[in-house]
């Protein structure tokens, strides 16, 4: 990941959380050229995208609770400190849709609503130093 992408307020990460997976899949492949990495989560499979070898997004199925929602591209946001970013945005009239967790080998994450209910996540990516 370009180190650009971990500085505080950066877009850092796309997301497509989808119904049909290999629909998607087979759409992107077909229409951008991007490859997929399959990687094994405990929920599920995560399909990590990537352009000329570089990850640029992802592809998952939607979670358990999930299906009543529409298709759609999610971003996150790089913050400092996701406990501290959530702090703020409850106390600013936003809230959490899943309180910050952790992501061996990614970061911690959760995903809030701002006070108008735009939904956006946001993370700290881990120090791989």
């Amino acid at each position: 990941m370009n180190e650009s992408f971990k500085q505080h307020g950066a877009f850092s990460w796309s997301e497509l959380i989808v119904d049909d997976v290999d629909s998607a899949i087979g759409f992107y492949t077909d229409v951008i050229g991007w490859e997929i990495e399959e990687m094994e989560m405990p929920q599920n499979k995560y399909y990590v995208l990537k352009s000329d070898g570089v990850p640029v997004g992802g592809i998952m199925g939607k979670p358990e609770g999930g299906k009543q929602l529409p298709d759609h591209w999610g971003i996150y946001i790089t913050v400092n400190d996701v406990d501290e970013t959530l702090a703020k945005a409850e106390a600013n009239g936003g809230k959490a849709i899943y309180l910050p967790m952790d992501v061996p080998g990614v970061g911690r994450m959760c995903a809030i609503t701002d006070r108008s209910g735009a939904v956006f996540s946001i993370i700290t990516y881990e120090d791989k130093a």
